[in-house]
């Protein structure tokens, strides 16, 4: 097992929600972390609510869509840390809408965020792995990655992609020490999904998930910590679902 003691993770997305709760939850390990968020404001607030309980953060700006953006995230992060032993590529967006009126423009926002995102954050953070020896690399993927929905054509694109990519990095890394694994959560209550937001809507997602209850970010971020502590486990899609695909 790896200890995330001292450990050098990014979290992508990781000002709010699931992102949010796993920069805490590598903190409580004892990991040094890079909030990377295109919100600045939140991402700062983010950061010295943390620094004033001790813990050893930093906040950077990134936009997971553009590959320039990245690269400096990565290589800040190497300037500041010296190296890379975590990236949780996090960041995502959905639109709903039904395919045959669904605009091109936020097709591609959907793609360009939740899969060409993890495209360039593994690139960067790969090279200073393979620098340092190994690392593990977590992708925030999705039930609907695995399962269809009507009007989220784009989503499911998106993670059906990030699920086998995530395969495919595991198997092109593994004998260089880097462990590549997805986590795939059913709906989570974040500031968007919940009942005030959804109205009845939000009674069918609960009823979909046999547990009988939506998730919550922390156990995601559980998820993810496991996926990063266990040395055993590569190209794996670990699902945090609540039943959901089970059925």
């Amino acid at each position: 097992m790896t200890s995330l003691q001292q450990k050098i993770a990014v979290v992508t997305g990781g000002a709010s929600g699931i992102g949010l709760a796993t920069v805490e939850a590598f903190v409580d390990k004892g990991a040094k972390v890079v909030i990377a968020d295109f919100n600045e404001a939140g991402g700062k607030a983010v950061e010295q609510k943390l620094k004033d309980k001790g813990a050893d953060v930093l906040f950077l700006k990134v936009n997971a869509a553009d590959e320039k953006s990245v690269e400096t995230l990565v290589s800040e992060t190497v300037g500041k840390y010296g190296k890379v032993d975590i990236m949780v590529n996090n960041a995502g967006v959905g639109v709903l809408a039904a395919t045959h009126e669904l605009r091109y423009e936020d097709y591609r926002k959907v793609i360009s965020v939740n899969q060409d995102g993890v495209f360039f954050g593994s690139k960067y953070a790969i090279r200073e792995m393979l620098k340092s020896g190994g690392g593990s690399i977590v992708n925030t993927a999705s039930i609907l990655g695995h399962v269809g929905e009507a009007g989220a054509f784009a989503y499911n694109a998106s993670k059906g992609a990030v699920v086998t990519m995530t395969r495919s990095l595991a198997l092109e890394y593994a004998k260089q020490n880097i462990r590549v694994n997805a986590v795939c959560p059913g709906y989570i209550e974040t500031g968007m999904v919940n009942k005030k937001a959804l109205g009845d809507f939000y009674d069918g997602l609960v009823a979909r998930h046999p547990i009988g209850r939506l998730g919550v970010p922390e156990e995601v971020a559980h998820a993810i910590v496991f996926l990063c502590e266990n040395d055993f486990v590569t190209g794996t899609s670990l699902f945090v679902d609540g039943g959901y695909t089970a059925q």
